[in-house]
């Protein structure tokens, strides 16, 4: 089955009381038994729910995995990831993160005796130094947030396999449409589903996807046991939303690149960062693992400082200054002040997310509007 065609029909059937073709939000927290343990598959909706299923098995089908979990935040989803460790153990992961992701490895599983390894992932071989015997995960984004660094799967799932070390992949930015990290030797692919699969900014969501009976088996009774799952009707908002998926995807990715070929001639810009360009670091590998480049572009303004950030971040009109990303509608971001506020300046300025740095979500609007907006927003 295509992906299209996975995106509106994976995992969900007419409804077999009415015949409603669309998956029906099933708002209840319990369900009748004839006999105790009489429950066809539902007791309690914390742990199982028909909506939220319906969306799961689609989630798994989009990134050609066995199984899926929904999650009530894509941190949600992270914090599932980190329970399957223990005290001692380690963790290497990129030194361009999400600053969501970092917080908590570094203010809340650090302290539970974890330890983190925050490396250049743009080499696989960097990661080498750093294994040991107490290594049990090594946890990607890529492209990076915010400033687009590719990682490539393959070649690291090529080291992790053999030594039994599970490899996650953030796959937020691509979305399941441009890659599949599972495809690629990933044993977990996790997602912010508020993004990109929930698509209109309305719902906020997180999602695993892997193939190891086994492994699901311990995500499975962490997402039950610890309570982090979401209801049903924001389960309905994101199968709603993968339905087009592939549509929103197709208009993101054209309208991306022409935002970047028009700020690559600006003479205003200095540095800009978007996998599609054939000298962005790893662009090769980008273009082997991902199918399109996407809608997430980050710059900086030639002598620009923070107040002056401030100033051009204030003066966009159709580009929304706000949080998040992925959806319809065409979103700025300043990382330092929002995102990434909580990762050290020393780190920050060290990989680029510097205070000057803003980031776009290129979103599905007339691109004439779009290029309208960044002409007078940086005259």
């Amino acid at each position: 089955m295509k992906f299209a065609t996975k995106a509106i029909h994976a995992g969900q059937e007419p409804d077999p009381t009415t015949g409603a073709v669309m998956t029906p939000i099933y708002q209840t927290s319990t369900y009748a038994q004839k006999t105790p343990g009489d429950h066809k598959g539902y007791e309690y909706s914390r742990g199982t729910n028909p909506t939220r299923n319906a969306l799961e098995q689609c989630l798994a089908a989009l990134e050609d995995a066995k199984y899926g979990l929904a999650f009530s935040s894509g941190l949600g989803a992270t914090d599932a990831v980190m329970k399957l460790l223990m005290p001692g153990d380690e963790v290497i992961t990129g030194d361009d993160l999400y600053g969501g992701s970092y917080r908590m490895f570094t203010k809340i599983f650090a302290n539970f005796g974890i330890k983190f390894h925050f490396i250049d992932m743009s080499d696989a071989a960097n990661i080498l130094p750093y294994i040991t015997d107490k290594t049990k995960l090594v946890w990607i984004e890529t492209p990076t947030n915010p400033t687009m660094k590719i990682v490539d799967i393959e070649a690291i799932a090529n080291i992790t396999k053999p030594k039994n070390i599970l490899l996650c992949v953030d796959n937020t930015f691509a979305s399941p449409y441009l890659q599949n990290p599972i495809d690629l030797g990933a044993d977990i692919a996790m997602h912010s589903a508020t993004k990109y699969l929930g698509g209109h900014s309305d719902v906020v969501m997180g999602a695993l996807m892997m193939n190891d009976d086994e492994l699901y088996k311990k995500l499975w009774f962490i997402y039950n046991a610890t309570g982090a799952t979401p209801g049903p009707m924001d389960s309905f908002l994101v199968l709603r939303g993968i339905k087009t998926l592939h549509l929103r995807m197709k208009a993101h990715c054209e309208n991306g690149r022409k935002v970047a070929e028009y700020l690559k001639k600006h003479p205003k810009i200095d540095k800009l960062y978007w996998p599609g360009f054939e000298d962005h670091p790893n662009h090769a590998i980008a273009k082997k693992q991902m199918r399109d480049f996407g809608g997430m572009i980050s710059f900086t303004v030639k002598g620009a400082t923070l107040e002056s950030t401030y100033a051009l971040a204030s003066k966009f009109k159709v580009f929304t200054l706000a949080e998040s990303l992925g959806g319809v509608e065409s979103l700025l971001n300043h990382p330092v002040s929002m995102t990434h506020g909580s990762i050290p300046k020393a780190d920050r300025d060290r990989v680029g997310v510097v205070d000057s740095l803003l980031r776009l979500s290129v979103g599905v609007e007339d691109i004439d509007d779009l290029l309208e907006d960044l002409e007078q927003a940086l005259a």
